[in-house]
Order: C-alpha cells, then sequence, then structure tokens
C-alpha cells in the first residue's frame, strides 16, 4: 500500500524513533507517540493504516489504544509488540481485535512482514466496506448484478428498451440470468403493476405445451374437464416469457409467429379468436441463427424475437464481478441462515476470480449457500473450497507450453522453471528462506541445496 500511514507508539523514546525511521526508509509516512493516551488522542484526530504499538506503558497502555480503535470502528489494524513475559496479554489483544504481535527484541524483517499483512487485510476490509455500499447503488436490477463494461451495458440497455413494447430475445449460456434481465425490463417498464408471467418452453413436455400458453377448452381433449386459460391470457397487459424458446417444436412456433403478428390465438379446442395485449421476451442458450440455417428454428420467427437482442456475458468473462457477486450472495445466505460469514482471505478470493465458472452466476450463487451453512462464521479461506476450485487454481499455475517441431530441451527448461519458482519465492518472502521453503512446500535444506545448485545469488 503506497504511502501507507502507521502510528509508532512506545514509552522509550530510542525505540520509537528507531522504528519510525526503519518505516520511513520502506516508504510509508510515519508519526509517533510516546504513550497510549497520546495516540488516542493522535486517532480522535485522523486516521492510520496501522499502530505498532507496545503493549506496557504508563498512563494508557496498548491494550487501551487497539479499545479505542475497536470501538470507534475504525478499519486501521493494530499490530502491538511486547516482551516474553507479557505473552498471555498480547494473546489476550488478538482475541481483543489486535492483528498480531510482535516478540521483543523486534526483529526489523520479521516486523516489516507483518506490516505488509496487515496493510493487505486493512484494504481487504476496505474492499469489502466498499462493495457492500455498491450493492446499494445502481449497480443492479433487482439481483441482477455487476460493473464490469459488458453488464454495464446490459443495463443501459436494459434502461433503454424498458418502456418500449418491442420484442426482446435474451442471449446467455446456462446461469447466466436471462430470467433475471426479463424481470427488469418487465419491473421498470409502464407494466410492471400487471402479470409477469415466465414459461420454461424446455422443462414442458411438448404435447403440454400448446395448453400451457394457449388454454384449452372443456372437453378439447381427455382430461380437459374445465376450460382453462394459457399464460398468453393470463399475462394480457403484462408481459411473458418464453425461456429456451430454441426448444420449442416447429408446429408450436407457428402459433407463437401468429400471436407476435396479429396479438391474437384460439384456445385448444374452441374457435373463438382471443385478443390479448402483451409484450414477449424470450431467451436462448442456443445459437438461433444455427438453427435456422439448419431448419430447426423458422427464420420469420427469428426475425420477430431478435427485435433487441441482449447478450449476457458469462461469469468467465466477467470475472471482476466475483467479489462483488460474491459478498452480495453472502449477505443473502447470511441472513436466511442466520449465519455470520464476514470475509474472504485474499488468496480465497484470487480462487475464485481464477475459477472458469461454467455454471456462471448460478453456480457462484450454490457455492456461497453452501459456504455460509458449512463454514458458519468468520472468514473464509481456500481450504473451505470444493476440491474442484483447488484443483483448477493448481492446473493454473502450470505454463502453456508448445512444443515445436525441431523440439525442446527438457532438462533446462524444467531447470528454468524451477529457477523461477525459487526467486519468485524468495523475492515474496523477503529473501528469508523459512518463509520461502513454507510458500514452496519444501523443507528448508531443500531448498538451499536447490539455491546453491543453480547459483542463485
Amino acid at each position: 500500500m503506497d504511502n501507507a500511514s502507521i502510528l509508532v507508539v512506545d514509552d522509550d523514546k530510542g525505540t520509537r524513533e528507531s522504528l519510525s525511521e526503519i518505516l520511513n526508509l520502506d516508504g510509508y509516512h510515519t508519526e509517533i507517540a510516546e504513550n497510549g493516551q497520546k495516540a488516542i488522542k493522535l486517532l480522535g484526530e485522523k486516521e492510520y493504516d496501522v499502530i505498532l504499538t507496545d503493549l506496557k506503558m504508563p498512563m494508557a497502555d496498548g491494550l487501551d489504544v487497539l479499545k479505542y480503535v475497536k470501538r470507534s470502528n475504525s478499519i486501521t489494524e493494530v499490530v502491538i509488540f511486547t516482551g516474553f513475559g507479557t505473552i498471555k496479554n498480547a494473546v489476550e489483544a488478538m482475541k481483543a481485535g489486535a492483528y498480531d504481535y510482535i516478540l521483543k527484541p523486534l526483529q526489523t524483517e520479521e516486523m516489516k512482514i507483518v506490516i505488509q499483512k496487515a496493510l493487505e487485510h486493512k484494504r481487504l476490509k476496505a474492499e469489502n466496506i466498499l462493495l457492500r455500499k455498491q450493492l446499494k447503488t445502481k449497480y443492479k436490477f433487482e439481483n441482477l448484478l455487476g460493473n464490469h463494461e459488458k453488464m454495464l451495458e446490459v443495463f443501459k440497455l436494459i434502461e433503454t428498451v424498458a418502456d418500449c413494447n418491442s420484442t426482446v430475445l435474451v442471449y446467455g449460456e446456462s446461469g447466466t440470468g436471462k430470467e433475471l434481465v426479463a424481470r427488469a425490463i418487465h419491473y421498470n417498464s409502464n407494466r410492471q403493476d400487471r402479470p409477469l408471467i415466465p414459461v420454461n418452453c424446455g422443462a414442458i413436455p411438448e404435447d403440454l405445451l400448446e395448453s400451457e400458453l394457449f388454454g384449452h377448452e372443456r372437453g378439447a381433449f381427455t382430461g380437459a374437464i374445465a376450460t382453462r386459460k394459457g399464460r398468453f391470457e393470463l399475462a394480457s397487459g403484462g408481459t411473458i416469457f418464453l425461456d429456451e424458446i430454441g426448444e420449442m417444436s416447429p408446429a408450436l412456433q407457428v402459433k407463437i409467429l401468429r400471436v407476435l403478428q396479429e396479438q391474437e390465438f384460439e384456445r385448444i379446442g374452441g374457435s373463438k379468436s382471443i385478443r390479448v395485449d402483451v409484450r414477449v421476451i424470450a431467451a436462448t442458450n442456443k445459437n438461433l441463427e444455427e438453427q435456422v440455417s439448419n431448419r430447426t428454428f423458422r427464420e420469420d420467427l427469428f426475425y420477430r424475437l431478435n427485435v433487441i437482442p441482449i447478450d449476457i456475458p458469462p461469469l468467465r468473462v466477467r470475472t471482476s464481478d466475483v467479489p462483488l457477486l460474491a459478498y452480495h450472495f453472502i449477505e443473502k445466505f447470511n441472513k436466511e441462515k442466520k449465519r455470520n460469514i464476514e470475509e474472504f482471505s485474499p488468496e480465497c478470493m484470487q480462487i475464485l476470480m481464477n475459477y472458469h465458472w461454467p455454471g456462471n452466476v448460478r453456480e457462484l450463487e450454490n457455492l456461497m449457500e453452501r459456504l455460509v451453512i458449512l463454514k458458519g462464521k468468520g472468514t473464509v479461506v481456500p481450504e473451505d473450497l470444493p476440491e474442484k476450485l483447488l484443483a483448477a487454481r493448481q492446473g493454473s499455475l502450470v505454463p502453456k507450453i508448445e512444443i515445436p517441431e525441431a523440439g525442446i530441451c527438457f532438462k533446462s527448461l524444467v531447470s528454468e522453471f524451477e529457477k523461477k519458482l525459487i526467486i519468485q519465492a524468495l523475492d515474496k518472502s523477503n529473501w528469508i528462506k523459512n518463509k520461502a521453503a513454507k510458500l514452496l512446500n519444501l523443507n528448508r535444506t531443500t531448498l538451499v541445496e536447490k539455491i546453491k545448485k543453480i547459483d542463485i545469488q
């Protein structure tokens, strides 16, 4: 975090000035306070990213500073340093909400790593707050969420076409939210006080679908013991949503075409034409133009439906929306299931954003419900995720290499890849070999041998 502000609190002048100087050299902006009372006064005047405080001090100690931060609902992280004799108190401070504690005498590299992690945790909390605020703004239509440019285009199109009566054809893979788009159009239109009637054309058997759509007269067929209105009739004055219209039989396509052209139809077994005022929104996860070419979908009906096409991008195309959606569903299921999942660790969120989401938003929603039920509270970490997401993460770490016709040198390529991994781990751990070994899941001695072997300086 560039230009992060850190408040150093210690009653020993030499210690606080030394710590301040070290942190300033690393690019942080620091201020100092000689005790907890002075620190609390400064905290009443401005916000800091991290507070680095001694535990034991006269007048007001580090625990008093921590309690003040928590009472003020600040997202400032508090790191406490303490001597061996007060470790019990430091543990109590952790329970009270401190980010971490460091034992005296302070090790410079350890202190820098803890502060970096505290800053990252503070950044994550700030993002969580921003995401929750975004959920209350115009980033959504009902449960249709997103701030990716492609979703903003969809929202703009919904606003533009909502009040007209033109037919809309929504394209999108399963789970992308096609019905949510239909609902957004209907409930932002001048038909919002009239019914929205959904029909899943792929879920209703073909021999029943005609009756569902147009209704039937009493005695029209065996079992028709009473006259029944169809979905088009029920939707009059409002909107009918024909989901998965690409599954509809050619015979029914002809009847849908007539309704679109004439705004009238007959019930099965009836002779009287029934006029309706219905707006049609259709949706499909298939390529209707290909179906037209293959003569499995009527060309004239396609052009009647495709007046205003809306294409919903799959989740893998708009992975920047994953955090917004994840927190939306977490809040929803926390409320429903009476749980308290608070946040995702940075590593966990990165895995979610890297996953390809074949089931799209529906798959993400189902996963969030599962996490809320099984985890219950606290922070979601990678270990809480299903194996397939973790496996996908491992797979994404392996670079894709095209072997040329001339072939490759397997040994040198593997050695080069190994060298890059080790250097990256050393850089991430500030060249502390113990920590680098943990990042690579290696023993420290194994890592040291590899460093010597490949001559990393």
